[in-house]
């Protein structure tokens, strides 16, 4: 017999309540048979097989349903032998009503797998699409060590309006990481949009502060093409903005960044946590009317041998659990182990996900730079 399996993902609770319905078909085609083998005939267990099939139909594909319902009809012709009751009304009525729970869970049955495939098929889809916007980051780049992780809101969605890059270039390792307001197809083109520009322009230019402006730029050409009429809300389009946070990692022990209206990066060292914040607050992509004079700056932080550097978007910050709480990132951070940014990263993973039981009001996403060890050591200043 062919079985459906649990989508990925899914709880270790829902796993369990998956197997169990699985099981119970079976479960009822056993009890059925036991009583009635057993001096305790006398109970009228009929109507219990019929249900069979359509228990099948909920966790089984089509072959297995049948399986179920040809199993029901022989436990009932086993027992109408036993029991002497051929012929009878009873029996007849408890055929034909199999029979017809048989047919329609069958069919149900049919129509779940291939809709089961067809999801599947998206799921591919989807993975496909975030490997072009959201690549997974190599392990080692420069002078750093990377780590990525990308948790979507959405159950069974791969990806939406978060973004997150990072480029080894001439200049130094350059990442970003953003925000796009919204969610849904406008939301991807704009992430895609300030991805392309940014995977562009880090190798031609050399002012940080360029690549931003490119980046601007490619959302601004996104937003004049894009369709209104595929928006929800026509207005949507007018309070669309991407938050972005620029960084550039270069062989000094120093980190350069731009702030356009994202959360600022944390940096770690000796378990002791600090925001980078910005000086001078800028408003986000797509809001640049509100940009006036002077013109946008490169912050520069020490970035010391051993450092781990966090960026990532508001979704890990307004992540509640049940009691409405946000997620203690900076406590969380100073009492994660991990030898690696990985093993970190997918602790902090963890913890987000168990914090929020789940259940992620925003799409988030982190990536994690670790300078590679050895050299002087220094406080924060």
């Amino acid at each position: 017999m062919r079985f459906m399996r649990a989508a990925p993902g899914v709880s270790g609770r829902s796993q369990t309540l998956f197997a169990i319905t699985r099981c119970l078909p079976f479960l009822v085609l056993a009890a059925v048979l036991g009583i009635e083998l057993s001096p305790a005939h006398t109970l009228y267990t009929g109507p219990l097989l019929s249900p069979a099939p359509a228990l099948a139909a909920v966790t089984m594909g089509p072959v297995g349903t049948v399986g179920v319902a040809v199993l029901a009809g022989l436990v009932s012709a086993i027992t109408a032998i036993h029991n002497d009751a051929w012929g009878t009304p009873q029996l007849y009525t408890n055929l034909l009503a199999l029979l017809v729970v048989a047919v329609a869970s069958v069919v149900t049955s049919a129509v779940r797998a291939r809709r089961d495939r067809e999801l599947a098929h998206i799921r591919r889809i989807a993975e496909v699409s975030q490997n072009v916007v959201l690549r997974p980051l190599p392990a080692r780049m420069g002078v750093v060590n990377t780590a990525s992780v990308y948790l979507a809101a959405e159950r069974g969605a791969q990806i939406g309006g978060d973004l997150y890059e990072a480029m080894c270039t001439r200049y130094g390792v350059r990442l970003i990481v953003g925000d796009v307001r919204g969610k849904g197809l406008a939301a991807v083109r704009s992430a895609a949009a300030v991805v392309g520009a940014f995977r562009e322009a880090v190798h031609y230019e050399r002012d940080l502060a360029e690549v931003m402006r490119r980046c601007a730029a490619a959302l601004a050409r996104e937003y004049e093409l894009l369709d209104r009429s595929q928006l929800q809300d026509p207005q949507e389009l007018e309070e669309q903005f991407v938050t972005v946070l620029l960084a550039q990692v270069t062989d000094d022990s120093l980190v350069q960044l731009i702030n356009r209206g994202h959360p600022p990066p944390l940096v770690m060292r000796e378990r002791e946590v600090r925001s980078l914040d910005p000086a001078r607050p800028l408003p986000p992509l797509g809001l640049e009317e509100f940009l006036g004079p002077p013109a946008i700056g490169v912050e520069t932080f020490p970035f010391l041998s051993g450092d781990r550097l966090l960026l990532h978007t508001d979704g890990v910050l307004e992540a509640r659990n049940n009691d409405n709480e946000f997620f203690p990132l900076h406590r969380t951070m100073e009492t994660l182990d991990g030898a690696t940014p990985s093993e970190y990263l997918d602790g902090l993973r963890h913890a987000l996900v168990r914090h929020a039981e789940g259940r992620l009001a925003d799409d988030a996403a982190m990536v994690l730079i670790e300078r590679d060890t050895g050299g002087p050591d220094r406080r924060f200043r």
